[in-house]
């Protein structure tokens, strides 16, 4: 037999987050009652209908199974004073909802919904807290309801805060006529979650909204695989394959899919093959800019540039190798140049002569680096400002447009040269942003190391370009005296070329310690960076040492070793806030790093001197503050920025005391320690060794298996991205439109 009862929710004994399943205490008005069931969104304070069924546990004796429930607001002011100081709404503790009942009582949620201007008689609330107040609960009242909507669905309560962030009170009725959107509007919900929704909603799984949603996510994945193109059929059988439905509707989705915009067929090079638009425009600009900029006829900058640079090398006082002679010329005499070259083969000196020339001709100057470390390192580089080429480019929201770049065709960037370094790391898209803010005229050089590992976001615009013959290139390969003192330059250079480093040798800064499996190795990280490291080189165990792995998961993995880290260097405290997510506990004082662009999230520095936007995918930075009344994280970036994260914005970040090493792009670090174990071909490559040593700036310790590290030095597996700017230059080579 059904019943229903009502009361205040209490206290939450036990709680599921993959599957909602709870157990809690509700007061009623007579006594207090167990609640058992699938109930993902509970928050202690709210009053509930709860209707379900007794049962008797054989230990705990009575309790409600529960089949379902809604929210409904407290009428007593007991219950009224529980809901306001239970957090629920931001702005109000314990202390104020006890102002706010003694001044309203009964009446209090009466005036908060429809007189909101009384708060303002409450002491302590102004005209502005009132507001903040209000809007509140507002949102908490439409939240709730979504929340339960979804809660239905298996929707986290993270994820719905985020859902209803997008669609405000329109959440139900949007995600009603389609949540295959959900996959399109919402960072981290994608097809599988929406699909599975549609599924409960009773959609049917050959719907073409679920075809077509399946075929974008498909082209998804091998975009964050960083692909910019997938094979059609390839396509077409791997999303039969997994929405488990014909070919023949995967091929009617292509052509709805073409029709209405949303992707690009093309023959490439005798293939047919699938673009996301983005990627597609992206590519075909970029080819037809860095084309246009080639071409163009530059006046000399001087008649004789050997002398130029001779006296370059006289006042700086350095001896300039014959390939970087040659690309100081280069840099003069073309539109766009690309240099390459590894660690220590004076890429750093070529840079500041170039700059040094251009300066000598009152030409200026704009430098520029795809993260905001990378920038910070070749602004101590040359003496001079670079900015992350966000920042360059002005990224900030636009009318009609939303995020996007300020500088463009329209108002495109002063400078008579522009100057990129680290441009392994640059993908097509942002590559796009780039050129599109530049004149023909204007001088492009773009600087990297094309052995590094290839961007993070889709293409490989840098071996492209390099392999087309079609931009000029200059190559730099001379090692350097003092640089040949260092054994992690060495040993860089040997990897490089397939040959084993040396390790080990006496008062170097290259080591290896031999350890026979991952337990071994993770009990020797950390004892090297709790005490080991720190008493060698005086070192800050956090700030100065990096730990790097080539995987996420398993023992050596970056997950439990940020677990065992986190531990050992930053433990708990009665003193340092805490606030748990998901499988993780952010702790005052933790290092941390952003996992995604957030063009929005706003930040100012500790003196309040400067603020701006964007925070970018792949910054690290330490908790600062957790203000559980609030419901936010402050955390510090760049040494004097902070930044304000929601608590339900979380998730855009990790523990960062072990990162992985394709997060390490762009970056270096005092001390490098790496696990070296056993794993996937695929992943263990000489490339993947080669970014890990070349990060660190003082010592690098490997710990694990001597046999591994060889493996990963004679693995010379590069993976095939499927990239068509260096086919689409090649193809203006091919044409004989080009004059070299």
């Amino acid at each position: 037999m059904s019943v229903e009862i009502k009361g205040v929710l209490s206290e939450i004994i036990f709680k599921n987050d993959s599957n909602g399943y709870t157990v809690a205490t509700v007061e009623t008005e007579d006594e207090v009652v167990t609640v058992v069931g699938y109930m993902p969104i509970l928050n202690t304070g709210e009053t509930f209908a709860f209707s379900g069924k007794w049962i008797v546990h054989p230990t705990y004796g009575e309790q409600l199974e529960v089949a379902s429930y809604r929210q409904v607001m407290p009428n007593t002011l007991e219950g009224i004073e529980k809901y306001l100081s239970s957090g629920i709404i931001k702005g109000i503790g314990p202390k104020l909802a006890k102002k706010i009942v003694e001044s309203f009582g009964k009446e209090t949620l009466d005036i908060m919904q429809y007189r909101p201007h009384l708060l303002t008689q409450v002491n302590g609330i102004g005209e502005s807290k009132a507001r903040k107040i209000v809007e509140a609960f507002k949102e908490q009242r439409e939240l709730s309801e979504v929340m339960l909507f979804l809660g239905e669905y298996g929707i986290s309560p993270n994820y719905a805060i985020k859902i209803y962030k997008q669609y405000k009170d329109k959440t139900i009725q949007f995600i009603q006529e389609n949540p295959y959107r959900l996959a399109d509007d919402i960072f981290g919900i994608g097809f599988k979650i929406a699909d599975a929704i549609a599924k409960r909603m009773g959609i049917d799984p050959r719907s073409p909204y679920r075809v077509m949603c399946g075929t974008k996510y498909l082209l998804t994945q091998y975009n964050l695989e960083g692909h910019t193109y997938t094979p059609r059929e390839e396509l077409i059988k791997q999303t039969a394959k997994i929405l488990d439905v014909g070919e023949e509707l995967v091929e009617d989705a292509l052509v709805k899919l073409a029709l209405n915009n949303e992707i690009h067929l093309e023959n490439l090079e005798g293939e047919i093959v699938v673009f996301a638009m983005p990627y597609f425009y992206a590519e075909s600009y970029v080819c037809k800019k860095l084309i246009e900029m080639a071409q163009v006829s530059l006046k000399p900058l001087s008649e004789d540039l050997d002398k130029e640079i001779q006296e370059i090398e006289e006042i700086e006082e350095i001896v300039l190798a014959n390939n970087q002679r040659q690309a100081i010329k280069e840099a003069a005499n073309n539109g766009v140049l690309v240099i390459t070259g590894g660690p220590g083969t004076g890429k750093t000196t070529t840079i500041n002569s170039i700059i040094k020339m251009f300066e000598n001709h009152n030409l200026s100057i704009a430098l520029a680096a795809p993260t905001g470390r990378a920038a910070k390192r070749m602004s101590e580089a040359t003496g001079k400002e670079a900015k992350t080429i966000h920042r360059l480019l002005e990224y900030a929201y636009i009318e009609e447009a939303g995020m996007d770049f300020g500088k463009n065709e329209e108002d495109p960037l002063p400078s008579d040269v522009v100057i990129i370094d680290e441009m392994s790391m640059v993908d097509i898209r942002l590559m796009k942003g780039l050129m599109k803010a530049l004149l023909p005229g204007t001088r492009l050089i773009l600087v990297g190391d094309v052995d590094q590992l290839p961007s993070v976001g889709a293409g490989n615009v840098l071996r492209d370009i390099i392999d087309s013959n079609v931009i000029k290139v200059v190559k730099l390969d001379k090692i350097f005296r003092q640089a040949q003192e260092s054994m992690i330059i060495v040993n860089a250079h040997r990897i490089n070329k397939g040959e084993y480093p040396y390790i080990n040798k006496k008062e170097k800064d290259f080591y290896f310690i031999k350890k026979k499996n991952q337990e071994h190795i993770v009990q020797t990280i950390k004892e090297l960076c709790k005490e080991r490291l720190p008493n060698f080189s005086d070192c800050d165990p956090i700030k100065s040492i990096q730990v790097l792995t080539p995987i996420k998961k398993g023992q050596a993995g970056m997950y439990q070793l940020n677990n065992h880290l986190q531990a050992i260097l930053n433990p708990p405290s009665p003193y340092k806030q805490e606030k748990e997510m998901k499988d993780k506990i952010f702790r005052v004082g933790d290092k941390v790093m952003q996992m995604k662009n957030n063009y929005n999230l706003k930040w100012k520095t500790i003196d309040e001197e400067d603020e701006g936007e964007g925070i970018f995918n792949g910054d690290l930075g330490y908790i600062y503050k957790i203000d559980h009344e609030e419901k936010e994280m402050i955390v510090q970036f760049d040494e004097d920025k902070l930044v304000t994260y929601d608590f339900s914005q979380l998730d855009e970040l990790e523990l960062a005391y072990c990162i992985t090493i394709h997060k390490s792009q762009g970056s270096e670090f005092p001390i490098v320690v790496m696990p070296i174990f056993w794993g996937p071909p695929m992943l263990l490559t000489r490339n993947l060794l080669y970014t890990a040593v070349t990060r660190a700036k003082e010592l690098v310790v490997m710990v694990g298996l001597e046999a591994s590290l060889k493996s990963m030095v004679d693995n010379h597996r590069i993976i095939q991205r499927n990239s068509g700017l260096g086919i689409r230059l090649k193809r203006f080579l091919d044409e004989n439109l080009l004059e070299f």
